[in-house]
């Protein structure tokens, strides 16, 4: 099984919690988006920073332009928002784990553009936008594939680590607003 289809099958319940979640943010109502907002500043520049400091750019030589955590802080400036207080970095300690936590980060941009359709187009959305390198799903996917990771079982450890961050973010910013 390639590590790919392990991630996606060991996942899957994260993947489908952390998707039932955010799609209760009502991204046409400011509120709301902000919030959804906050709640990805919470993870995504905890996790960017472990993934560096774990070395991605050596696994992923084109992931500065892959980085979103900037574009979220802008959109949440743009919106006169307020930066939350991101969560603890997740521990990457093996390439496994590197390639696990990039899994979901990159998953999380083909969820991105599918929600960016209900943003309107007065607020904005450069976070959720498609980012990076033309194909960069397709590279990222083949390179994940190519990876030969020893330790499928860390790579899954991490990515249901970082869907976790997404869960218990997403779940503290509703509770904020409700």
């Amino acid at each position: 099984m390639s590590l790919r289809s392990a991630l996606r099958t060991h996942t899957a319940d994260c993947h489908a919690a952390v998707d039932t979640l955010f799609g209760s943010f009502n991204l046409s109502r400011i509120q709301d988006y902000k919030a959804f907002l906050r709640a990805h500043a919470r993870v995504v520049p905890s996790v960017e920073q472990a993934l560096e400091e774990a070395g991605i750019a050596r696994l992923l030589p084109d992931w500065l332009e892959r980085r979103r955590a900037h574009l979220l802080a802008a959109d949440i400036r743009e919106l006169d928002d307020r930066l939350p207080v991101p969560v603890p970095q997740p521990a990457l300690r093996c390439d496994a784990a590197v390639w696990g936590a990039a899994y979901v980060l990159e998953g999380s941009k083909l969820g991105g553009a599918l929600l960016a359709r209900a943003v309107p187009d007065h607020l904005p959305s450069s976070y959720l936008s498609p980012q990076g390198p033309k194909g960069a799903m397709r590279l990222f996917m083949d390179r994940l594939d190519g990876s030969n990771v020893g330790d499928p079982a860390a790579a899954i450890a991490a990515a249901r680590d970082v869907f976790e961050l997404f869960l218990k973010a997403g779940q503290l910013t509703l509770e904020a607003v409700s």
